[in-house]
């Protein structure tokens, strides 16, 4: 079996070393777009370019599935990419706002994303159909990804929004950005137990099961 993992920096390398350790035998190939790292701040035209040119190695690979490890990118391009490369399987990450939604008791979550998921389609979608009933936090989380890129993120950044959120009644906090991945274990201590913290590592690894018909372990 054969995974091509996409992110626009280092976030789609947390995928891949989730999604190899479900397939120890997978090869797992991962290509990234640090020249043009973060997309969250960019337009969607300009996003749904920079994904296509960055993907032709995953594309011209042979791959059974292509994971979009990005949120923005697939907020933005993966119908478009799908429609062009209608062969090729594409599974792309969305904030969790459904799981958020059956998981909270106080019916206020926060979503940690880029601009530019908060502001796509596909975002607005998933609030209106599962999330319409909640308080949905947005805090600024602009910079998190270029930090994390750039091994600048400190605690006390991440405190300050985690600490606001959960003061606010949030009990799920949504990482909608595969960067933030990477802050997980430290989002759960600050949060340390106000709060639960989603990401879907899992999800996608359930998600290559179904569509490749093969046993998710």
């Amino acid at each position: 079996m054969r995974i091509g993992v996409f992110d626009s920096g280092i976030g789609g390398e947390a995928v891949a070393a989730a999604l190899q350790k479900a397939y120890p035998h997978a090869h797992i190939t991962t290509v990234n777009d640090k020249t043009h790292v973060p997309y969250g701040d960019k337009s969607a035209s300009e996003v749904l370019s920079l994904t296509d040119i960055a993907l032709q190695p995953l594309i011209n690979d042979d791959n059974d599935v292509i994971v979009l490890a990005c949120n923005t990118a697939t907020a933005v391009a993966i119908e478009t990419l799908r429609s062009k490369y209608p062969s090729q399987h594409f599974i792309g990450i969305e904030p969790m706002i459904k799981p958020a939604s059956l998981k909270t008791r106080t019916n206020t979550i926060a979503v940690c994303a880029t601009p530019a998921t908060l502001a796509s389609e596909r975002y607005r979608e998933l609030v209106k159909k599962y999330g319409r009933h909640l308080d949905i936090i947005e805090p600024d989380c602009s910079q998190w990804a270029y930090l994390i890129e750039n091994n600048q993120l400190n605690r006390a950044t991440v405190e300050v929004t985690i600490n606001e959120v959960c003061t606010k009644g949030a009990d799920v906090i949504v990482l909608g950005c595969t960067h933030y991945h990477w802050i997980k274990e430290l989002i759960v201590e600050i949060a340390n137990g106000r709060a639960e913290v989603l990401e879907p590592s899992e999800a996608i690894g359930r998600r290559v099961a179904h569509l490749l018909d093969i046993q998710y372990s």
